[in-house]
């Protein structure tokens, strides 16, 4: 029995997540690169990711999903080419409740695409929040091809992020089978 490892990126805007996402989910202490934020318009929160979280899930014992978050702020996105090396798919998360990091959202899921045409799902995060965008004004607002699959998330709630880990997972399979 051979064990087949699959790497997914999860990127976003800064503050969409994408720690704490790979917090919920992964069976090992997360490899983190947070740093204390210095600059006064990014302290919206204490840490930021300077170069990439790492985690590791097993989906059965010949499946293991790496799993790479980038940092989200533009200053560190000489790391997102890196981190796309080699990814079989990428997650791209939106934190629901700011519409203002849209545009960026949108952005960043070209310039991954850009990177590597792998498959790819949108998990809109924050859906507990009772400001958040709905799924359907999400996929208007980032101008979502209909077959892209926009999901449900709450990134600290593990059954959330694995639904959208395995989604991800079924579109990558999907590919590989045509």
């Amino acid at each position: 029995m051979s064990i087949r490892t699959v790497k997914m990126v999860v990127t976003g805007p800064f503050n969409s997540g994408k720690t704490a996402f790979i917090h919920a989910i992964s069976e090992i202490d997360v490899v983190s690169t947070e740093r204390k934020i210095t600059l006064q318009a990014e302290k919206i929160k204490d840490t930021t990711t300077v170069a990439m979280d790492f985690g590791r899930i097993s989906v059965d014992e010949e499946l293991v999903l790496y799993l790479f978050g980038t940092p989200g702020q533009k200053r560190f996105d000489f790391m997102w080419e890196i981190l796309s090396e080699g990814m079989l798919g990428f997650v791209v998360m939106v934190d629901s409740t700011r519409p203002e990091t849209f545009r960026e959202a949108r952005y960043i899921m070209e310039t991954f695409r850009a990177y590597a045409p792998t498959p790819f799902v949108v998990a809109a995060n924050k859906q507990d929040h009772p400001d958040a965008w709905s799924i359907e004004d999400l996929r208007i607002a980032l101008r979502l091809d209909p077959q892209i699959r926009c999901l449900e998330c709450v990134a600290t709630e593990r059954e959330k992020v694995k639904n959208v880990l395995l989604e991800l997972l079924y579109c990558i399979l999907e590919e590989v089978q045509e």
